[in-house]
C-alpha cells in the first residue's frame, strides 16, 4: 500500500518546502556547518569517518528517517531523507553517502522486505547505533545477477555463504549487512537471495579498504564470505527473490545518490562563488566580470535542473506514483552536473590564481 501524497506535493512547486521540511532542512544544515565542517579536512586526510559524527547522526535521527516510530525511527517521508542527504553532502559528501546508504538502501530493504521478527530485531538497532551496508557488487558483476559468483548453500538449519563482495560503502563502520548470494545457480537470477549478515557471524570478514581519490572519509571495502554461517531466519524476503529485492531497492537508492550529487555541486558552487567574490582583479571582484558571471550562471542553472529532477523523483516516490525512469534520469543528470560543477569550480580557483601570479611576475620583470 503506497503512502499518501504529502501536502507539499499536491500541485505546488517542487522546490517549495513544507514547514516541517524547512525546519528539518535548517537543523541538518546547522549540524553540518557546526559539527562536520570543522572535522571535514581531518576526515578526508585520514580517510576515516569520525565516530563523533556517526553518533550525532544517530542522536539526531538522521539514520532512520523513514523507519516507523514503533522501531525507533522518525516515521517521516522519503523526501525528508533526500533533504538530509543533500544538506550533509553540501558540506561533506562522505557523510551524505553514509546517511544515504543507511536510509535508502538498508533501512528501505528491511521496511519493504523484512518480516515482523526481522523488523523488530534489526530496525531498532539501525535506528539507534548500528550502521548498515548493502553488499551486491562483485569483481565481475554489479546489477548483472547472472554473473554473481557468491554462493549460498543450504545446510539444513542455516545457509553457508562463500564469495567476495567489492566496493561496499560503509564496510568499515557497518555492523549489519544486506548480502546477496545465489542459492541456486542453475536457476540464474531466480536463485539470487538476500541475506541479513551480522559482522560477527562466523566466516565473515571485512577485507581491503579502497584508497580513493575523493569522498575519502566514506569507507569502501571488500567483504569476504568464507563459509559464512547465516541462520535460515535471516533470509530477507524469500529464497530466490533477491534479484527483485536488489533492483527495486536500488531504484530508490538512485534518488539518494542524486541528492548527494546536488549537495556536492552546491558546496563546490558556493565555494567558487565566495572565492570569486573575494579575489580582486583590476580593482574589483572577478565575479563582477561578465566572462566569470556567464560561467557561474551556467553552473547555477545545472544545479537547479538537477535539483528539480531529483526532487521530482522523490516526490513521485512518496506519492506512490511510478518513479523508476525519473530516478534513473535524475541520477544520471545530477552525477554529470556534479562532476562539471566541481571541475569548473576548481578551474575558477586555479585560473584566477594563475592569472594573479602571471600578473605579479610581469610587474616584477
Amino acid at each position: 500500500m503506497s503512502k499518501a501524497a504529502p501536502e507539499s506535493f499536491s500541485g505546488g512547486p517542487l522546490t517549495v518546502y513544507s514547514e516541517d521540511e524547512n525546519m528539518f532542512r535548517a537543523s541538518v544544515r546547522e549540524f553540518a556547518e557546526g559539527e562536520i565542517l570543522q572535522r571535514r579536512e581531518a576526515m578526508d586526510e585520514h580517510a576515516k569517518m569520525d565516530p563523533v559524527i556517526i553518533k550525532h547522526l544517530f542522536d539526531l535521527g538522521l539514520m532512520s528517517i523513514e523507519t516507523p516510530e514503533e522501531y525507533g525511527g522518525a516515521g517521516a517521508s522519503f523526501f525528508t531523507a533526500i533533504i538530509g542527504v543533500e544538506e550533509l553532502s553540501r558540506v561533506d559528501p562522505s557523510v551524505g553517502v553514509l546517511m544515504d546508504v543507511q536510509n535508502t538502501l538498508v533501512n528501505n530493504a528491511f521496511i519493504r522486505w523484512g518480516n515482523a521478527e526481522q523488523k523488530k530485531k534489526y530496525l531498532p538497532r539501525l535506528a539507534s547505533d548500528t550502521v548498515g551496508a548493502y553488499a551486491l557488487s562483485e569483481a565481475g558483476s554489479g546489477s548483472d545477477a547472472f554473473a554473481m559468483a557468491t554462493r549460498a548453500v543450504d545446510r539444513g538449519d542455516h545457509f553457508e555463504l562463500s564469495g567476495q563482495k567489492l566496493w561496499i560503502t560503509n564496510g568499515i563502520e557497518a555492523g549489519i549487512f544486506v548480502v546477496f548470494a545465489n542459492a541456486d545457480p542453475s536457476a540464474g537470477y531466480r536463485g539470487i537471495t538476500a541475506f541479513i549478515v551480522e559482522k560477527d557471524f562466523e566466516g565473515f570478514s571485512v577485507g581491503k579498504k579502497e584508497n580513493k581519490l575523493g569522498i575519502r572519509a566514506s569507507s569502501t571495502t571488500e567483504i569476504i564470505l568464507d563459509a559464512c554461517r547465516v541462520p535460515k531466519e535471516n533470509v530477507l524476503g524469500e529464497v530466490g527473490r533477491g534479484y527483485k529485492v536488489s533492483i527495486e531497492t536500488l531504484n530508490e537508492g538512485r534518488i539518494g545518490i542524486g541528492a548527494q550529487m546536488i549537495g556536492l555541486a552546491r558546496g563546490a558552487f558556493e565555494a567558487a562563488l565566495s572565492y570569486t567574490g573575494e579575489r580582486a582583479q583590476f580593482g574589483k571582484p572577478i565575479n563582477q566580470f561578465q566572462g566569470v558571471q556567464f560561467q557561474l550562471a551556467e553552473l547555477a542553472t545545472e544545479i537547479e535542473a538537477a535539483r528539480l529532477m531529483v526532487y521530482n523523483a522523490a516526490r513521485l516516490k512518496d506519492a506512490g506514483l511510478p518513479f523508476v525512469k525519473e530516478a534513473a534520469m535524475a541520477k544520471l543528470y545530477s552525477s554529470r552536473a556534479a562532476e562539471h560543477v566541481s571541475s569548473k569550480a576548481i578551474e575558477l580557483y586555479s585560473t584566477t590564481g594563475s592569472r594573479r601570479r602571471s600578473s605579479r611576475k610581469g610587474r616584477e620583470s
